[in-house]
């Protein structure tokens, strides 16, 4: 099962380190993955859920190619990523997207579908079986 920290969470919520690029490193460096979120502002790479806060470059982003599921915040960022080979994906209420490499992303208010990636499942106690991965603020609690 594929192990996603959600903006480098991984034991817990802790919003004011959320997509901070040491964090992201830290959960990398626990061997999970990390699902980030990117903005792109004149032509500027910021990471941050709700605004543009931390500047990376291209080097960051595929310095970690492979551990990263980038979560595109904005117009720039999907047509940015969309020319990179890069694993991406764009939603908002959606209850689930394909990503760039073709995986299903679910909403966290939808029961997760069969190989899908569930995100967030522990705040409904979804069950994960059958998924081809999660994606969690807790993802700890998943490890084996």
């Amino acid at each position: 099962m594929i192990l996603i920290s959600h903006r480098g969470n991984i034991n817990g919520k802790h919003e004011k380190f959320e997509n901070f690029p040491s964090y992201i490193d830290t959960a990398i460096d626990q061997g999970y993955d990390c699902e980030i979120d990117i903005r792109v502002v004149d032509s500027k790479i910021y990471l941050g859920h709700d605004e543009p806060k931390y500047l990376v470059d291209w080097t960051w982003l595929s310095d970690r190619d492979g551990k990263l599921w980038i979560h595109c915040k904005n117009h720039e960022a999907l047509e940015y990523m969309n020319q990179t080979h890069m694993h991406y994906f764009w939603h908002h209420d959606d209850d689930v997207t394909i990503t760039s490499n073709g995986i299903i992303w679910s909403h966290p208010k939808i029961k997760p579908i069969k190989n899908s990636i569930a995100v967030l499942p522990d705040t409904e106690k979804w069950d994960v079986n059958g998924c081809m991965g999660v994606c969690s603020d807790n993802i700890i609690k998943y490890k084996k």
